[in-house]
């Protein structure tokens, strides 16, 4: 196994490589100096800004600094241009906010569309199953930014202005930067992040729901469940152990997309709740042009999804003896 990862490691190298050399180079097709001194400065000004950022050097020369800066990442010293903050330290405040979100978000709908999938593929064809599946087709077909306007104005707005001491808020409070952790606290992740888990569940669910609806109706059509039926196995012991085991390939394969977000957050609801999570830290440099975050947040998103597909791999020969990691 340890060989396996040590060679899927190497051979995602070079895609790792490839993609920061391409977001930079894309990045550099605008200028950031101007936009940040305006269209009145000198040219004096713009030189030593340009100078001061290193943008003066060739592209390989600049491309180089940041993956030798990535390779001693215990000594990481890259800045923020808009905020002059250390770019570590920058990650390391926003991704507690973002797990504080994504975290509960991923378990729950994980569980549920997982439970409703079976529910509906034990009822295929049946009034039950048509009602989940309309539910679910309903459910997509709305925009996130739909769910957001309305979860924000039914859900904290309009309460707010009625009920005193109503928990959910819009926006989060100006003291939430003041520790990374402010939004593990039962009383603040109540307030700020509670219906941004709502959200987000309600979107996600449509999608989760058909995928594992789809994938439990194929399975129920093996010979193995024929079997465990005619040997006389309850409804529930079919559906819950032997339909759900042999299901597991697709389970971990959808779960383990959306591993990644766990970390890198959900940009939409964070911006919309001011949750100063990891999607909204990128947002803001990427409006600010602030290259050294957008360039490391890059790197650190790239990493996260080629760990995570490896990761899927080993799953799966974990969970099914017939896979075998070659």
């Amino acid at each position: 196994m340890w060989n396996y990862i040590v060679r899927r490691t190497l051979y995602n190298i070079p895609v790792f490589l490839a993609i920061i050399f391409v977001v930079m180079a894309a990045l550099r097709v605008n200028d950031p100096v101007s936009a940040q001194l305006g269209k009145n400065a000198s040219q004096e000004q713009v030189d030593l800004l340009t100078q001061e950022y290193g943008l003066d050097d060739p592209f390989v020369v600049q491309y180089w600094d940041f993956l030798k800066g990535l390779a001693t990442i215990w000594n990481y010293d890259a800045r923020s241009w808009d905020q002059g903050l250390p770019v570590s330290e920058m990650i390391a405040k926003a991704i507690p906010p973002s797990m504080a979100v994504t975290i509960p978000t991923l378990a729950m709908t994980a569980l549920i569309s997982i439970c409703v999938g079976l529910v509906s593929a034990a009822n295929r064809g049946r009034g039950l199953d048509r009602s989940l599946m309309f539910v679910a087709v309903i459910g997509m077909s709305i925009s996130v930014l739909v769910y957001i306007i309305i979860g924000q104005y039914f859900g904290a707005f309009r309460p707010s202005q009625n009920i005193d001491g109503w928990p959910f808020q819009v926006t989060v409070d100006a003291s939430a930067g003041e520790s990374a952790f402010f939004f593990f606290s039962p009383a603040n992740w109540i307030s700020y992040c509670m219906l941004p888990v709502m959200i987000n569940v309600v979107v996600a669910l449509g999608y989760d729901t058909r995928f594992y609806r789809a994938v439990m109706v194929e399975e129920s059509q093996r010979d193995y469940i024929r079997t465990a039926r005619a040997k006389g196995a309850s409804r529930a012991r079919v559906m819950f152990i032997h339909m759900l085991k042999n299901a597991m390939i697709p389970i971990i394969t959808r779960i383990m997309i959306s591993l990644p977000f766990i970390i890198t957050g959900s940009i939409l609801v964070e911006v919309y709740f001011g949750i100063p999570g990891m999607g909204r830290t990128l947002i803001n440099a990427i409006n600010a042009k602030d290259f050294p975050v957008i360039q490391t947040f890059t790197a650190l998103f790239t990493a996260l999804f080629i760990a995570s597909n490896i990761l899927t791999d080993v799953l799966y020969a974990l969970v099914d003896p017939r896979v075998r990691l070659q």
